[in-house]
């Protein structure tokens, strides 16, 4: 957790998600990221290890898009049932919370509930789908018809820690052959592991350090091209005699000209800078933000295959995929069967304030939470398939156990009216014989 504090007076705290690991588990040979086989073998007993929930041992091959072969769906005019429904769930601190949700288990019929949908706020470590959206364009753009070259930069290049990291509290797992146990630490200058595992320490333990090397490297994408990646003592000098201007203007243009290209809203999604405060000092940025509506629309686009392209969408899908310890929305007990793909992060303040201690998550200045899943249940062979995002800002409460929770009675509405319909089907098929 990182802390800041004014006099003891007043204090700022942003926090990410923890432990989430993700990535397919039997994805080691496709990508190269050694923690896979770790945790694989983990849940074979061979090494030590928690045991993970059913829902996040799906192997590499079920992890695809599920829009693909509908044609263009966009969000529909929101449900005055399923809003009213989500309404409800909120109860009265509806007011502090930004719902959208939208239920795409009919296919190309989809269901849209929202609550303050229009609500922005900055999302904190939900920004870093902007990250990952940044490098895969980037990918293309260095070749547009070739994957395998696009494999080959994100399994090669090589990333040494630098002090873009400085500074994160964020462990990450790390494992060798031989190692009776997957290991865990906070990344150190000196670390050098490939871009593909940077990437997924970003996503799935949500690593800042991990993401300012990301966004080191994004840049460099964008201004070197074909000739990426260029030597460690190339990188050095650019960084080195580029003028602050200079690279402001790379950086801002490397995370928001892919939102462009791909028909997302700026206005309403922007990750405006680094996420260590030694990569703010270095690129200067601007302000972040998101509303529950255009990170659905982020979803959607996504399991479109829209997002760059098939490929790009597809791998941007499996490094949300949870397949360890679940935490805030993603820990709901209704979801242990379910595969979840996330996102969350939290920023909260406290101030001095007579019977009140300042705990995590529960801010009384500011307590704000957001969680970005799809969620497909049961993982096997889905029935139910749906995508939400919540913002929230409701002070003095854990909002970690308020997403669970919130979770839990989404899961239960949607199950509901998905009984109902599978009932009514039923019923009108016997007419029909």
């Amino acid at each position: 957790m990182k802390y800041l504090s004014f006099c003891f007076i007043f204090f700022l705290t942003l926090v990410s998600a923890g432990s989430l690991i993700g990535y397919p588990l039997d994805g080691i040979d496709f990508t190269g990221i050694k923690r896979l086989e770790g945790i694989r073998l983990a849940q074979q007993g061979v090494i030590r290890g928690p045991k993970r929930v059913n829902g996040a041992k799906l192997p590499l091959e079920k992890i695809d898009l599920r829009l693909t072969g509908f044609g263009p769906i966009d969000i529909p005019q929101a449900d005055p049932e399923l809003s009213a429904g989500i309404r409800k769930i909120l109860g009265e601190d509806a007011k502090a919370y930004s719902v959208a949700l939208l239920d795409i288990s009919n296919g190309s019929a989809p269901r849209f509930g929202v609550v303050n949908p229009s609500y922005k706020a900055n999302a904190g470590s939900v920004g870093k789908l902007a990250v990952v959206l940044g490098i895969f364009q980037a990918l293309a753009d260095i070749s547009p018809e070739d994957e395998q070259k696009r494999i080959d930069i994100l399994r090669n290049t090589m990333i040494t820690a630098d002090e873009f990291i400085l500074s994160d509290h964020h462990k990450v797992p790390f494992w060798n052959i031989g190692d009776n146990a997957v290991k865990y630490r906070p990344i150190k200058k000196g670390d050098i592991a490939s871009l593909w595992t940077y990437l997924d320490w970003m996503m799935s333990a949500s690593s800042n350090a991990a993401a300012a090397m990301v966004q080191k490297e994004m840049m460099l994408m964008n201004e070197f091209g074909s000739s990426y990646p260029p030597p460690d003592s190339v990188s050095d000098h650019f960084f080195k005699t580029r003028t602050k201007k200079e690279l402001k203007e790379l950086f801002a243009k490397s995370m928001q000209k892919p939102f462009v290209q791909n028909g997302l809203n700026l206005d309403a999604f922007r990750q405006g800078s680094f996420f260590t405060w030694n990569g703010k000092k270095k690129v200067a940025g601007t302000t972040s933000y998101a509303t529950s509506k255009e990170l659905i629309h982020y979803l959607l686009k996504l399991e479109q295959g829209l997002l760059v392209d098939t490929f790009s969408s597809r791998e941007i899908k499996r490094l949300m995929y949870m397949t360890g310890k679940r935490i805030r929305y993603a820990s709901s007990p209704a979801l242990y069967s379910s595969a979840v793909y996330f996102k969350s992060g939290s920023l909260y303040k406290c101030r001095p304030e007579p019977e009140f201690k300042c705990r995590k998550y529960q801010g009384n200045v500011l307590n704000q939470l957001c969680s970005v899943a799809i969620i497909e249940h049961p993982a096997s062979e889905p029935s139910m398939h749906y995508f939400v995002a919540v913002m929230s800002n409701v002070l003095k409460k854990n909002s970690a156990v308020a997403h669970q929770t919130l979770a839990t009675r989404l899961h239960r509405l949607l199950e509901n009216d998905f009984e109902k319909k599978l009932k009514k089907n039923k019923g009108n098929d016997l007419v029909k014989e």
